[in-house]
């Protein structure tokens, strides 16, 4: 458990287990305690680098907007300050966005990618997720008050006052358009997609984001040769607000993770 000095930020980082690094981005308003039920899993395979981004855990914010883009520019930092190359990322939901951008920013820093219940442009999200998060701001984060995850952030912030700050910010992202469609049907990393089957992207959206990933374009054939370097996996009886814990996750990504892969065309 440490911190490294990168982009002006005092980032907060853990490391569990040894072998082929791992990086985990939890989601928004949440902190590395967000993957707690699944690390035991990951870190018998996996040296986990598990990390509190800009705002969030133990990583206090600083004098800048909350965007996906600085975001991936603190985990490749952090990579490089580790000394690390062709490391393995996991992001889920908000960080599920920065680990894309990691992966679009700094290619060759990722050597695989995982992104659990992620979409690639704003307008994957169900219409009422999109008008959900459009509310979101420091009156909301007042409402939110007595929460487990506002719990966690006043046990562990390092200034537990800038909780509707963190609302701000944080609503002041999701407001903002974006579609990454371009740049992802130009990624070469390897890369699986994992959602809930009740999640708050529609399996329609899941479907476009692996076929820009060359997914779900012929059949594999016989053999298996014709299979695309990328992964999808929808599991079942869960939602986008408890795939996260669930034990189903590690068991999807790690064989992924693990075995051989061929590279994109």
């Amino acid at each position: 458990m440490s911190y490294a000095d990168v982009n002006g930020l005092h980032l907060w980082y853990e490391t569990h287990g040894s072998g082929q690094p791992l990086v985990l981005l939890h989601g928004g308003y949440g902190a590395v305690e967000m993957f707690g039920p699944i690390l035991p899993a990951l870190a018998q395979r996996r040296r986990v680098i598990a990390v509190d981004l800009q705002g969030h855990g133990r990583t206090a914010d600083v004098d800048r907007p909350l965007r996906y883009e600085t975001m991936a520019e603190d985990v490749a930092a952090l990579l490089r300050h580790l000394d690390l190359s062709g490391a393995d990322v996991l992001g889920y939901s908000l960080g599920g966005g920065v680990a894309l951008r990691t992966a679009i920013q700094h290619p060759a820093l990722v050597r695989r990618l995982v992104l659990v219940s992620t979409p690639c442009r704003r307008q994957g999200w169900y219409p009422e997720v999109l008008a959900a998060m459009a509310t979101q701001d420091e009156r909301v984060g007042e409402q939110m008050r007595g929460t487990p995850p506002h719990e966690l952030y006043a046990r562990i912030a390092p200034r537990p006052e800038d909780w509707p700050q963190l609302w701000a910010r944080t609503g002041d992202l999701l407001r903002r358009e974006y579609d990454w469609s371009a740049e992802v049907a130009a990624l070469t990393v390897p890369t699986m997609l994992v959602y809930a089957d009740a999640d708050s992207i529609p399996v329609t959206h899941m479907a476009e984001f692996f076929g820009l990933l060359g997914g779900g374009r012929r059949d594999a054939g016989w053999d298996g040769s014709d299979r695309p370097a990328a992964r999808l996996a929808v599991l079942p009886g869960l939602t986008h607000y408890d795939i996260v814990a669930s034990p189903a996750l590690p068991a999807a990504v790690l064989p992924f993770l693990t075995h051989q892969v061929r590279p994109p065309e």
